[in-house]
This record gives structure tokens, C-alpha cells and sequence, in this order.
């Protein structure tokens, strides 16, 4: 592993900022945003667009991809969301009347929301895990997993209190089982590898505009090859068969892409949007996601240290890249108003911190986190 220096002239981050809120949205790396300039514009000149323009984005876009998580461009579907690529999933995945449904606690609403709707339909049981008050979540979800489980729907690092997921584990658990495994890596995707072929989820969803960079309204889904002969949740014309010819379109061809593709959304062929994510990846595959990790958890280590004689404690089974926190006393009250004035951005989940940076800290921006926490606890 290389540890990779401040990343900050990539940005376009004020000196007095100091932003620690990847988890909410990454900031804009300079040339992604250029790049999407240059892809808006082509649509001041239309007459230059053609038919292969629909499709040459989308494909590279979905190479880089499918390299950065280490699979194949046919097994990448690109979506405008987690809740799209949820909705995917459900439609595909056979649970059965009286059959159990697992997500952890606090999960974020897109995956809650989907589960409540596939368990309503399939008159399922939704059965929520909770976070043992020992030992590791990951463990108390393993043990749920039984003959009676369908559906396991789990994040590879939880959005709210950092924990990273044994996700390896968790996959073995679910063939053994025969049970399905749905994954939201948006908090993980871009910071924290992690091996599909070993944990062998059914999908992973993940939208771009955390860790990975990239734009909102875009994401991406994987999809097993075992699954990639469903059916869509749109009835769309270009994932279909032959779409590149447009002038037979009114033919009206029934066969879909033989692989993820059949599962892109309407319009995937976003000019503005597909070079920004395009641009954030191939960045992220320079430094390499492994090195990432490593050096977002070592300052992460550093700063968890610094804040503990403090009383602000990390949680426990974090993942590298993730620093959710807790007060001993409690959240000080206006705390995330006081640092935002400070101009330190953090953010509030529940009754944790979450500071979340990333290449694009230095050191002081650190410096003034630490002081403006030990102020206000």
C-alpha cells in the first residue's frame, strides 16, 4: 500500500474551508467538473451528434466502472439512484409468503423502504438487526441467517455509525441458506476495497456522489450473472437488441441486452452527467482505492486518538475511511451550526458525528477540527 499525499489542488476547496462531509456529498474534483462543461456543451451543437454518441459514454463510462470494483462491463447496470437499483433488485429477487427479509438497524431509507414494499407484497416477515450491545454487528446478522431467510439486505460500511460490515462472511452465510443478498455500498464504493467474487452478492448499488466523485442523480448497480436475465423495471428502446440502428427502431424489437444493460435507466445517455463520473473514477483507479483506505485510516486513527482525551469516542468496528463519533455527554446543542460558522462542515446522523474526510484534507483542516470540538465538549 502507498500511502498518497493532500489532494487538495484537485479541489476547489478555500483555504478557511474545512470540509469534512464526504459522506454526505463529495466536493467536485476540477477537472470532472470541466469535463461535464465540455459534455453539457454538446448540446449547443446537436447537429453534431450521432447515432454512436447514445452509446460510446455510457459503455466507457461503465468499463471504468466495472475495473474500479473489479468485474465486467456486462455486469454494470447504470441507474440515477440506490432507491432505482433497490427497485431492480426487488422485482428480480423470489421471497416467498411466511419467508424472513433481514436489514440492520438505522439502514438508510432506500433499502427500509424497499424491503417494507417487497415484505408487504410477498407476505414476508421484516426482521430488523439490531447492534448487539457487545461484539460485532456483523456477527449478530450471521446468526440470523437461517433456513427461513430469503433476502439479506446489508451496507458494506453503515451510513450513520461507520461499522463495516464482514460482508465475505455474510455472502458465505447467504449460499449456505440459499437465501438472496442485496448490497448499498454507496458508503464504501471508491474507499474501502472490496472483493465481489468472493462475496458473491446477487446486486450492489451504489450511487457516485459520495466516495466516488461523481455527480448526483447517477449510480451504478451490479448485478450477478445469474441474475442478469431478468426483466427491467422500465420498458425502455435503448436496452434493447439493435437500438444502435435508429432507423429501425419502429420495428419494435422485444429482445433486451443479454446482460446488466437490459437494466439501465431511461436517458442513461446523460452528456453532462456520464464524463463527470467518467473523469472521477479514472482519477480514483490513479490513486487506487486499496491506497485510499489505507491513507484515509491512518489519518482517521491519528484524529480518533486526538478526540478521545476529549470525550469523543469512535465507534467500534469502523471502517477505515469512516469516523462516526459520540459524545460522552451528549451532542453539545447548535454543535454542527457552531463548526459550520467556523467554517468545519461535519454532519449529525442520529446521535452521532459523523467527520468524514478525505485526500482532500490536510493538516489544517485537522488542526481546526480538533480545536473547535474540544471548545464546544
Amino acid at each position: 500500500m502507498t500511502l498518497i499525499p493532500c489532494q487538495r489542488g484537485l479541489f476547489d476547496i478555500p483555504g478557511d474551508v474545512a470540509y469534512f462531509d464526504c459522506a454526505k456529498m463529495a466536493p467536485l474534483m476540477r477537472e470532472a467538473g470541466q469535463a461535464g462543461v465540455r459534455g453539457l456543451m454538446r448540446k449547443a451543437h446537436p447537429w453534431d451528434l450521432k447515432a454512436k454518441h447514445w452509446f460510446d459514454e455510457s459503455d466507457r463510462v461503465r468499463a471504468l466502472y466495472a475495473r474500479l470494483v473489479g468485474a465486467e462491463a456486462g455486469d454494470i447496470a447504470i441507474v440515477p439512484s440506490v432507491s432505482y437499483g433497490m427497485a431492480i433488485a426487488m422485482a428480480n429477487v423470489a421471497v416467498g409468503a411466511g419467508q424472513t427479509i433481514l436489514n440492520v438497524a438505522d439502514d438508510f431509507p432506500s433499502t427500509v423502504y424497499a424491503c417494507r414494499a417487497l415484505a408487504k407484497r410477498a407476505e414476508a416477515r421484516l426482521v430488523t438487526i439490531d447492534p448487539p450491545d457487545s461484539g460485532r454487528w456483523s456477527d449478530t446478522l450471521l446468526e440470523a441467517i437461517d433456513g427461513d431467510c430469503a433476502l439479506v439486505c446489508a451496507p458494506h460500511t453503515h451510513w450513520a455509525h461507520g461499522t463495516m460490515f464482514d460482508l465475505e462472511a455474510v455472502g458465505r452465510r447467504c449460499r449456505s441458506v440459499g437465501a438472496a443478498l442485496i448490497l448499498d455500498t454507496t458508503q464504501s464504493t471508491g474507499a474501502l476495497p472490496l472483493d465481489l467474487e468472493a462475496v458473491d452478492p446477487d446486486y450492489a448499488v451504489a450511487a457516485s456522489y459520495k466516495w466516488l466523485f461523481g455527480p448526483y442523480s447517477l449510480g451504478f448497480l451490479y448485478v450477478a450473472g445469474r441474475r442478469q436475465r431478468g426483466r427491467p423495471i422500465e420498458e425502455g428502446w435503448v436496452t434493447r437488441l439493435g437500438a444502435e440502428d435508429f432507423r429501425r427502431l419502429a420495428d419494435y424489437g422485444e429482445a433486451l441486452e443479454p446482460d446488466a444493460r437490459r437494466f439501465d435507466m431511461g436517458e442513461r445517455s446523460n452528456f453532462a452527467l456520464l464524463p463527470v463520473a467518467g473523469a472521477a473514477i479514472s482519477q480514483l483507479l490513479d490513486w487506487g482505492v486499496a491506497n485510499v483506505a489505507e491513507t484515509l485510516g491512518a489519518a482517521n486513527e491519528e484524529l480518533a486518538q486526538r478526540l478521545a482525551p476529549h470525550g469523543i469516542l469512535a465507534a467500534e468496528d469502523r471502517a477505515p475511511h469512516f469516523l462516526s463519533v459520540r459524545f460522552e455527554n451528549g451532542l453539545p446543542e447548535g454543535i454542527e451550526e457552531r463548526l459550520a460558522a467556523a467554517q468545519v462542515h461535519v454532519s449529525l446522523r442520529g446521535d452521532r458525528m459523523r467527520i468524514t474526510a478525505h485526500l482532500y484534507n490536510d493538516d489544517a483542516d485537522r488542526e481546526r477540527l480538533v480545536a473547535e470540538l474540544s471548545r464546544s465538549n
